[in-house]
Parts: C-alpha cells; structure tokens; sequence
C-alpha cells in the first residue's frame, strides 16, 4: 500500500504502466482562488440530490451532484474559470464537467471506474479539488491488488488517463472524522452528442 501526504509538494506520477497512469500536482491554483470557486459554487450551483438502485433497495447518494457541457451558456463563472486553468495544464478537449458536493464527513463516493461508454476513448480526466481536504483511495482491480491512499488538497489536480479506468477503481470513502465540506470537478471529453 502506498499512501502520499500533504508533506509531498510539487506535481508526480503516482503510477505509470500498461494498466494506465494518474498524476497529482497539489497546487494547480492558488488557494485563494481554490476557496473563492468553493464558495461561489456551494451557493450558486443547483445542486442535486439522487437515489440509486443498491444491494436491493434504492438509497439517497451520499453527495449532491451537478452536470455542465463547458459550453452552455448558463456555465458558472467559477467552474468556466477553472476549465480554463485545468486546460491549460492538460492538452485534451474538455467538453463536458461534473461536480461533486461532499457536504461532510458522511458524504462519500465508493470505488467505481468512469463509464467510459459516455466518453471519447483515449481521453483523460482531470479532478479538481476545493473545499477540505479528503482522501481518495485508488485501487487496482486484479493482482497484485496495489492500493493507493491520497489526500486531495483544494487547487491540486488528479489527472487520470482513459486506459487507468480499466484497470483501476477509485473512491472517496466515509471518515470517522469531521471533516468540512468538499467540491470536485471532474472534467471529461464526451463527445458531441453526450451531456
């Protein structure tokens, strides 16, 4: 198990190989701005609550959610801002974001891939971060089963490659520990036609 701590400064690979590669740079924006699109999108964003369909029962996500194409007109100021930092740092054509709204501690997100049916393959995604800081857990899915532990600061981005969701899942677990409110953006390429 490898774990990286907020002690870690500067961009690295966290992994790199056939099964795919995620990067980490902590301070892709300034934490002054990271706090700034934080509180504008906790109070300006629609957000929205689901249910979904688990272990024989429908439950409530334990997160609030929200979807833009980057080129809708009614996109929020902050996250059109951010897509610009983030392209920037990532040559790929960003089309479409979702966020993320961990209200606390009890907000989660369990191991999953991306559905890479709704994406243009070969194409990465970029994971913004603002808000508290919490910890995602990257696993692999076949033997050895290598397990990765690391704590998203606000500003840093987790970028992902299109191959890295096929052979590795990530997550957002629960803490036992309080822990303030969380905005994720994950930017995607999903084509012209998905939403």
């Amino acid at each position: 198990m490898t774990q990286f701590s907020l002690f870690d400064r500067g961009p690295r690979i966290l992994f790199e190989g056939a099964t795919g590669r995620v990067d980490y740079t902590p301070d892709l924006v300034p934490a002054d701005v990271a706090h700034r699109w934080f509180t504008f999108l906790r109070e300006h964003v629609a957000w929205h609550s689901e249910r979904r369909r688990m272990y024989e029962r429908e439950v409530d996500v334990p997160r609030l959610t929200a979807q833009f194409r980057l080129d809708d007109p009614a996109l929020p100021a902050a996250v059109a801002e951010a897509a610009v930092a983030i392209r920037a740092a990532v040559d790929a054509p960003f089309d479409s974001v979702g966020l993320n709204y961990y209200r606390d501690e009890q907000d989660s997100v369990a191991p999953h891939g991306d559905k890479l049916h709704l994406m243009v393959a070969g194409q990465p995604i970029a994971l913004l971060s603002l808000g508290a800081t919490r910890r995602m857990t990257i696993r692999a899915r076949q033997p050895p089963r290598r397990v990765l532990h690391i704590d998203l600061e606000p500003g840093s981005l987790l970028l992902m490659d299109y191959a890295s969701q096929l052979h590795y899942d990530h997550g957002i677990p629960k803490q036992r520990t309080p822990v303030g409110p969380r905005i994720s953006l994950a930017l995607r390429v999903r084509g012209p036609r998905a939403a």
